[in-house]
Parts: structure tokens; C-alpha cells; sequence
């Protein structure tokens, strides 16, 4: 039997039996509440699994909700390897870590009273080193703009490297970007999560990302089952996530889910950007409880934290307290008191210590001279840290390569991916599932969302609905005289131009899921080729209903031309433009920031589009300086599509006789002053023109138009090219935006 045990005495121990992974052996850990273990207190033997030591979150469960249950014994997810290796040490150190920034500020220049516009450098990091490893939590502390989050980002990989002095490396060896997306999760501050699928649906997807398609389904459920119990999610498993106008699960519950969705996959560095923001106490201590579970499961946990309670320090390993971007302090919470003594300030007695030292900091920053009292602290710190290597000596580096401790990390079952990664030379696959795998998943997970606010979709069918009715109640059965020709024109202008207009809902959908896209990619979740495609696959089933319906409502009560034939190629029309429209609208989502700016620019080009179209003015009488934005028109192809459609007949004739006045002011005359016009026209000519007489035909209309240089096929492939192309540029415009790091 083997035992876990801080290396000072304790006055109170909470102490959970467990299986080892291979069952070859009883275990038992003991970990302490009052005060914080200090780093010696880790062993190089056989590491546990993550699940089995997420086990004794059950104790915090009733010590917060007096539930006497147990958590269930963890499934260890069997990834084919026959044994488990010893565990191999990880070692995370950074060295020298500086980071500044440009800002602007405007200054009032006395003599001239005018502006001026000067920059100055501001560092945010300045001489950051330290070291963790695995099975430990660094605690990154400090008041609001000491640096924490930017600390965290740049162990991420989350600055630019030409921006970011200093080096981090992993077991000695310099961190590889991709390689660190791979066996790295960051959890924001934010809780970015889709607000309509249950917790265990969202474990579950986050599952089908990061999980490989080797495994079977059952484990993978079975994995995110014991992973729901682990977090203490059983009672919330089937609630859905929530948002402002959706009652849903509470805040420490969703902190727990982005947590879980982070971790599914069990890798071997977790950096967190507050976790325990906005929580109560309890629901912070079961946070960092959880943590302190996935440390011990063989992970290095870095997390930036407030202000931490005396409970959740006594689950702390490692702290780092900054001060404007400087390190004051560096070391365990048990050295937390001599360093502070030593410096002639003494933590009193009963005082919780780490409110005592950023109390003091705060005091030491708000002194006379800005930053001096806080540099003494900086000086003293390493001159501290100096004496006490001296003494107790650092952490020893493992006397192993990267590559060989992260394929026996991934024998014994970390990262979640299969044996055979192991070996290569390319240790893990950079993504874990084919690209038809990852659109499959996105699909079926956008659907469930969207399904259960089908009132979104209602709106765009009502709005399509009403619009169809009133041009089908307003165009009833037009004739063929010249008034009918002119309004079938106008018919066909506003029916186009409504198609992309009604488009303008597709806006929201991605700058809503932004976020979330930009939180899954950057640890390669899923690619961004999966993500484009999936979302025009899933947008095309609504615009097909819509398109049916809008050409169904007005085809026949405006009395097209065509049969069922024409209105098939109507209709057919209307999809392309439908799918023209949302990838064009989709691409703006893609490059604007903000959705009332999005409609702004939405509503803007979609009127200009109109305006070029070959309604107002036509082709021929277009400047030659704009005919190029003729051409660019989304609206003109669908438009002279439809008009092809509608007067391709050249034995169909729309004007007759004496309708040739009717668009003119000799429309007023009597018909009998109108047929001796015609027949003095007619003498004036030499033709016979009587009342009859078909003068023009709907080829004469698309020549009128200026619809003469494409077929109305041609016309529709290119509608739909261009639905392509803003598709490709939607791509290009998420590789382009979503390289979120800092500059």
C-alpha cells in the first residue's frame, strides 16, 4: 500500500481510499485543508488516473449540499495499451518573460492650444521566471491589472512570439505551437458555451472534438458520464446551459462545465484565466477542488485567481504574486510566512495570509514615488529566492526528452489518443477526427441548439410568409397589357431584393458563436474547414423551406409565365438567391465585430446592389465609371434570371395596336382618335398595324432591359458561384481573424 501525505503534520486529515488504474494495489490520499502542502511532498511513482482521483469530489459535494452519496468509481477509458508505464515528471519553466506595449494618449500642448498624439511603452510583463510540474496547481495572484491574465496567455502561446521576450519550456525543451495546442487547454473567464444544449449534451459534443474516432461511442459516453459525476454535474446533467432569456444552470455549474469541455481529453497542461471569478465561496472551493484533482491525475495546472479563500489556499501548491506586471513573490503558501518576516512585515496571527500580502502590496504600490515601495519587494524576493535554492535546492529536472515523457503520458492514457500516436514522429495527431467526423458533429450540434428556439426560424418564416402575401395580394394576376409589363418589372425587383434582405438574420448567428469558434480552434478541436462547411450545410435546409414557400405563395397569384416548368426554374432562382444572400451576409459576420454595425453595412450594400441591378436604370445607360458595380450586383443575376423566365416566349406578346399610347399622354385619348393615329402611322410607314397587331414581344422587353448578355441558366450558376465565393471568403476571413493573439 502506498500513501500520498503532505510532509508536515497536520491537526485534520480527509483521507479517500482508491484503486490504482492497474488494480494492483489499494491507495489511499490524504490531502490537508489547513495547511497548504508544500512541493516536496510529490513522488515519481505510478501516477493514478485523472477520473479516479476526481473520485473524492463526492466529499465536497456533501460538505456543501449534505448529500451523503458517493461519487461513482471512475471508467478508466481503455485505450488498447496492454501496461502502464511508470509516470514520467513534467517540468514547466519560464525564464525571463517580458512583454510591452504601445499606447497612445493625447496630449493638450499649451502655446498653440492644439492636440498632439504621443506614445509610451507600458509593460505588462517585466522579468517573469518560475517553474511547475505536474501534479501541482501554480496560483498566479495579484490586484486588477498586475499582469495575471497576461502571465497566463503568454505560458499559452497566446502572445505573439515577436512580441513576447524570455522563453518557456516544458522538461527543458522549447514549447512547439502546434505542439502545445495539442496537449494544452485554456479555460477563459468567460463561460462561452451554447446556451440551449444540457450539460451532458455539451460534455458529450466536446467529446465527439477531442476524443479519437477510434474509440467506441459507449466510451465515450461513459467517459463523459464519470466525467459528470467527478465535476458533481449528476443533478444538472439534463439542464440546459442558459443565457439571459433562458433560466438554466448556476453560475459555478457552468464554471465547472467549461472546465469539464477543456479537460475531456485529459491533457498534460491546463492554464485557466480565473476560474473562480464570480462565484460564491463554495462554488469557488469546488472549482479549485476539481483542480486539484486533475493536478494529481499527472497535469500541470496554472491558473490566475483574485483573491483566494483560506480553504482553497490549503488546496494551493505553487504561488506567484505580481505587481504591476513584477514579481513580489514566488514559492509555496507554507514559505508564505518567512518570506514576509523576513522582510520585517509578519503575517499576523490568524490572518489570512494571502489577503495579508496583497494588502500589502496595495500599501507598497499606493506609497509615496508609485512602484518604489513595491521595487524593495521585487529586490528582496530575489534575493530571497536565491537563499532559499541555496538551501533547499529547485525542482529537478527530469532526465528525459519531451517527446519520450509525452508518449508515455499517452500510454498511460493522458491526451485520450491511441497508442500508436505514440511513436510517431509527430507524437499526437493535430486533430483527432477526419474533417467529415468534425462536420458531422458540428451539424448535429448547431441543429439540437437551434431546434429548441424554433421562434428564431418562425420569424424568418413569418417575415417570408407576410412579404409573400403582400406582393401576391398586390400583383393579383397581372395582365399582359404594357401596365402588366411594367409590373411584373417591379414585381421581380422587390421579390429579388427581399430574398437577400430577409438574408440579414443569418448576421447574429456567427458573431454569437464567435468565441466559442475562436475558444475550440485554438486547441485544434476541430478545423476551420469543418466549421465553414458544416454551417452552410446546416443554413441550407431553411433556406430551401423558405425558398419553396416564398415561391409557392407568389408564382401563381401574380400569374407567371412558364407552367410548372417555370416555376421550378422560379424557384430555383429564389434558392440561389437565398444561398447567395446568407454566404454573402454570412462573410460580413466573419469581418464586422458587432451586429448593429453588421446590419448597418448589410442594409447599405444590399440597397446598392438594388440600385445596380438593371431596374432603375439599365445596363446601357449606366456610367461607364459604375458599370463595374453592375457586374458585382448580387441582385442582377437572379433578377434577369427570372425576367428570361418570365418573357422568353417570343410568340407571347405584350403590347397590341393601339396599346402602343398606353404608356404615353395620348393614353387619355378616346379609342376611336387612337385606331385613326394607328392607321395614319401605318400609312406613314407603309405597314398594316391594326388593333391586333403584336408590336412587342418578350424578347423586345429583355432587349429593352438591356437583359441580352447572359442566358438565364448562366445567370443562375452564377448567382450560386457567388454564394461559393463569399463562403471561400468567410474561410479566408476566420484564418485571417481568428489568430487570437495578443501583439
Amino acid at each position: 500500500m502506498s500513501r500520498v501525505v503532505a510532509d508536515y503534520p497536520s491537526p485534520s486529515h480527509d483521507t479517500v481510499p482508491f484503486r490504482s488504474p492497474t488494480g494492483l494495489g489499494h491507495m489511499e490520499l490524504t490531502t490537508d485543508h489547513d495547511q497548504p502542502p508544500p512541493p516536496s511532498r510529490r513522488r515519481f511513482g505510478l501516477s493514478p488516473t485523472l477520473g479516479q482521483l476526481l473520485k473524492q469530489v463526492g466529499d465536497v459535494r456533501k460538505e456543501s449540499t449534505g448529500d451523503g452519496g458517493e461519487t461513482p468509481d471512475h471508467q478508466v477509458l481503455d485505450l488498447g495499451g496492454d501496461s502502464v508505464p511508470r509516470s514520467i515528471p513534467f517540468v514547466l519553466s519560464f525564464s525571463n518573460l517580458t512583454y510591452s506595449v504601445r499606447t497612445r494618449r493625447r496630449n493638450r500642448i499649451a502655446a498653440g492650444d492644439t492636440s498632439g498624439v504621443f506614445t509610451r511603452t507600458k509593460t505588462l510583463l517585466d522579468d517573469i521566471s518560475g517553474e511547475t510540474r505536474d501534479g501541482e496547481i501554480m496560483a498566479v495572484l495579484g490586484a486588477s491589472g498586475s499582469g495575471k491574465s497576461t502571465l497566463i496567455d503568454a505560458l499559452a502561446n497566446r502572445i505573439a512570439k515577436e512580441s513576447l521576450k524570455g522563453t518557456v519550456n516544458l522538461n527543458g525543451e522549447a514549447l512547439d505551437s502546434r505542439l502545445l495546442k495539442v496537449i494544452s487547454a485554456y479555460v477563459q473567464q468567460d463561460d462561452l458555451l451554447y446556451p440551449m444544449l444540457t450539460v451532458e449534451e455539451t460534455l458529450m459534443f466536446s467529446a465527439e472534438f477531442r476524443l479519437p474516432r477510434s474509440l467506441s461511442n459507449s466510451k465515450k459516453k461513459a467517459r463523459v458520464q464519470a466525467l459528470i459525476d467527478q465535476l458533481g454535474l449528476r443533478n444538472a446533467a439534463k439542464t440546459v446551459i442558459g443565457d439571459e432569456g433562458h433560466r438554466g444552470v448556476s453560475g459555478g455549474e457552468r464554471r465547472r462545465v467549461s472546465i469539464g469541455i477543456d479537460i475531456i481529453h485529459d491533457p498534460i497542461i491546463l492554464f485557466l484565466d480565473e476560474p473562480t471569478s464570480g462565484l460564491d465561496s463554495t462554488s469557488a472551493f469546488m472549482v479549485v477542488k476539481v483542480l486539484q484533482r486533475i493536478a494529481q491525475s499527472g497535469s500541470i495546472v496554472v491558473m490566475s485567481v483574485h483573491q483566494p479563500s483560506y480553504r482553497i489556499l490549503g488546496l494551493l501548491d505553487r504561488l506567484l504574486f505580481l505587481s504591476r506586471g513584477r514579481t513580489v513573490y514566488s514559492g509555496s503558501p507554507a514559505q508564505l510566512p518567512g518570506f514576509f518576516s523576513d522582510f520585517g512585515r509578519p503575517i499576523p496571527e490568524n490572518e489570512n495570509r494571502t489577503e495579508f500580502a496583497l494588502d500589502l502590496i496595495r500599501e507598497l504600490e499606493g506609497s509615496p514615488g508609485g512602484g518604489g515601495g513595491t521595487k524593495s519587494l521585487v529586490e528582496f524576493n530575489k534575493h530571497w529566492q536565491i537563499q532559499t535554492t541555496k538551501n533547499d535546492g529547485c525542482l529537478i529536472n527530469p532526465q528525459i526528452s519531451l517527446k519520450e515523457a509525452i508518449s508515455a503520458s499517452i500510454s498511460r492514457g493522458k491526451l485520450a489518443t491511441s497508442d500508436a500516436a505514440a511513436g510517431s514522429a509527430s507524437l499526437v495527431p493535430t486533430f483527432a477526427n477526419p474533417i467529415w467526423k468534425e462536420m458531422a458533429v458540428l451539424s448535429a450540434r448547431s441543429v439540437t441548439n437551434s431546434r429548441r428556439m424554433p421562434e428564431l426560424f418562425g420569424i424568418r418564416l413569418g417575415a417570408v410568409v407576410v412579404t409573400g402575401f403582400i406582393l401576391a395580394t398586390m400583383f393579383w394576376h397581372l395582365d399582359n397589357s404594357p401596365k402588366g409589363v411594367q409590373e411584373r418589372l417591379g414585381f421581380f425587383a422587390f421579390a429579388m431584393s427581399t430574398t437577400f434582405y430577409t438574408c440579414a438574420d443569418a448576421l447574429p448567428v456567427f458573431l454569437q458563436e464567435r468565441y466559442i469558434y475562436l475558444r475550440e480552434t485554438a486547441h485544434n478541436a476541430y478545423r476551420r474547414s469543418s466549421y465553414v462547411l458544416s454551417h452552410a450545410l446546416v443554413s441550407f435546409p431553411a433556406i430551401a423551406f423558405l425558398s419553396i414557400t416564398f415561391a409557392a405563395t407568389t408564382f401563381w397569384a401574380v400569374g407567371l409565365d412558364g407552367g410548372f416548368s417555370g416555376f421550378l426554374f422560379y424557384f430555383f432562382v429564389i434558392l440561389a438567391s437565398f444561398w447567395a444572400g446568407n454566404s454573402f451576409v454570412t462573410f460580413l459576420s466573419g469581418v464586422v465585430p458587432h451586429v448593429m454595425l453588421g446590419y448597418t453595412i448589410v442594409v447599405a450594400i444590399l440597397a446598392y446592389f438594388l440600385l445596380f441591378s438593371g431596374f432603375f436604370i439599365t445596363r446601357d445607360r449606366i456610367p461607364d465609371y459604375w458599370i463595374w458595380f453592375h457586374y458585382m450586383s448580387l441582385v442582377k443575376y437572379p433578377y434577369e434570371a427570372v425576367l428570361q423566365n418570365e418573357f422568353q416566349d417570343p410568340n407571347k406578346c405584350f403590347v397590341r395596336g393601339v396599346q402602343i399610347f398606353d404608356n404615353s399622354p395620348l393614353a387619355a385619348l378616346p379609342a376611336a382618335m387612337k385606331l385613326r393615329l394607328l392607321r395614319n402611322i401605318s400609312g406613314s410607314m407603309g405597314v398594316n398595324i391594326t388593333a391586333t397587331t403584336c408590336l412587342t414581344t418578350g424578347r423586345d422587353i429583355l432587349v429593352q432591359q438591356g437583359v441580352t448578355d447572359l442566358g438565364k441558366w448562366e445567370c443562375l450558376v452564377v448567382t450560386v458561384a457567388w454564394g461559393f465565393f463569399f463562403r471561400v471568403l468567410f474561410y479566408f476571413a476566420l484564418l485571417l481573424g481568428s489568430k487570437n493573439k495578443r501583439r
